[in-house]
């Protein structure tokens, strides 16, 4: 039985425990389906994966970083007080485009691969942290879960393949064995942020 550290080892170990030569080259399909399906889940997004935000507005936007996933807090450039955030249909209601409004900027909303503002004519720099969606495993081969956490991967991962075992015994294990990891994981993580002090809640932006 393979020690997990790494993507391969991965691999190796989802073969072992599916018993099943048929499905081997199934793996990484059923480690990318898990992946992707894990970081969707803004109830997964963890202190490990947050990440400065720093970006220049110009015309009254900011790009959006390439491993967005979800914003915890921003404000513009040294003011303390964070945005508000809306969805872009509540901010162009409040504060129609070319609408004449301008001032400090006080809400913020996801256009596509912006972010924008309300009121407009905003410049400067949006900062804050948001939740990064990390390297995916089979780029990196290896990432925080899979050292952290080897026995959420294994048996997320395992979770993919019950369309092929169909009513298989052990599906019901491995989810129990799934959902037990992942409540340690986030019970783990909360008292992380009981230390740094209350955190608001998240919102999708």
């Amino acid at each position: 039985m393979a020690v997990i550290s790494s993507y391969a080892t991965l691999q190796t170990a989802i073969t072992d425990y599916l018993a099943r030569s048929d499905l081997t080259s199934f793996t990484p399909n059923f480690i990318q389906n898990w992946e992707e399906r894990f970081y969707r889940d803004p109830l997964n997004w963890a202190s490990w994966m947050e990440s400065t935000l720093s970006v220049t507005i110009a015309a009254n936007a900011a790009a959006v970083p390439s491993d967005y996933l979800g914003l915890k807090v921003c404000y513009i450039g040294t003011v303390t007080a964070p945005l508000k955030r809306v969805t872009l249909s509540q901010l162009y209601v409040r504060y129609p485009r070319g609408g004449g409004t301008s001032g400090t900027a006080q809400f913020i909303a996801r256009a596509g691969t912006n972010f924008v503002f309300g009121p407009e004519g905003v410049s400067g720099t949006l900062a804050g942290t948001y939740y990064a969606k990390p390297v995916v495993l089979r780029t990196s081969l290896t990432n925080t879960l899979i050292t952290s956490a080897p026995d959420l991967c294994l048996y997320g991962a395992l979770l993919e393949t019950e369309p092929f075992l169909k009513n298989d015994d052990r599906v019901p294990l491995w989810q129990q064995f799934y959902t037990s990891a992942k409540t340690a994981i986030n019970a783990a993580d909360q008292r992380i942020k009981a230390v740094s002090g209350p955190q608001a809640a998240r919102i999708l932006v």
